[in-house]
């Protein structure tokens, strides 16, 4: 081998083994700060995943976006309870200015423990040639109570209604004083009807099926308590949503 063989393998040797300072400065350059260089040596010695996510823009965490599909979860119930509000505050006030002017309500209405979305409603007229005007009167019985809770999204769901007291046999009133009526259903229901065409459908229901005082005496407290005509009635829902409501002529009213 030559001398200047000798002399290239030489240089090539050292320019291969030279010292990690000297190739950050030559990487570098002359203008090279002492981060950039450093930032060079993490690269060439290898950064840990860690460090490489760490790095990374963050995205939005599975619990922010779960806040905000709370948040807007609680927007649509706080606008379904301003609507329910607003629509029982207006039915309120029209009931209680009808029943000031007329000296002989047919029903009047009553708030249970001042809560707006739970009403007595006192029924003081139904036909008076029917039979269950006749018990009422030979019972001295002044008005059939009901019972009506507004569900969180009423209007556009029905209230649940029950005959409280008297005990009614037959009148399409069922166990625990529950009302079967297509009206009072989701499928039967439509956010327009109002509490009083609630009200007036069932005393013309009450009288047409031909209701009657119950003077038999009840055999326990539950069978004419609230959880038995809510069973009663979801059984009704079922059965009717399978087999249809049967529609009485025009000639029956």
């Amino acid at each position: 081998m030559t001398s200047r063989s000798k002399e290239k393998v030489a240089a090539a040797f050292r320019k291969l083994f030279r010292s990690p300072e000297k190739l950050d400065n030559e990487v570098a350059g002359p203008s090279g700060s002492p981060a950039r260089r450093g930032l060079f040596r993490r690269h060439r010695d290898g950064v840990s995943p860690a460090e490489s996510a760490a790095s990374l823009p963050s995205s939005p965490t599975a619990s922010a976006l779960s806040k905000k599909k709370a948040g807007g979860a609680n927007d649509v119930r706080e606008r379904a309870a301003a609507v329910r509000t607003r629509r029982l505050m207006k039915e309120l006030k029209e009931i209680q200015r009808s029943q000031d002017h007329r000296p002989n309500p047919i029903f009047t209405v009553e708030l249970v423990n001042d809560n707006l979305f739970e009403w007595h409603v006192r029924l003081h007229q139904i036909d008076p040639e029917s039979d269950l005007a006749s018990d009422l009167r030979e019972l001295n019985i002044p008005n059939i109570l009901l019972h009506l809770t507004f569900p969180e999204n009423f209007p556009f769901a029905p209230p649940f209604m029950r005959v409280i007291e008297p005990r009614i046999e037959k009148g399409f009133v069922m166990e625990g004083g529950a009302i079967c009526m297509e009206l009072l259903t989701p499928r039967g229901w439509a956010s327009a009807y109002t509490v009083e065409a609630v009200v007036m459908q069932f005393a013309a229901s009450v009288v047409k099926g031909q209701g009657r005082v119950a003077r038999a005496p009840l055999r326990s407290s539950r069978e004419f308590s609230r959880k038995r005509a809510e069973e009663a009635f979801r059984s009704l829902v079922k059965t009717h949503d399978k087999y249809g409501w049967v529609t009485p002529a025009l000639s029956d009213g």
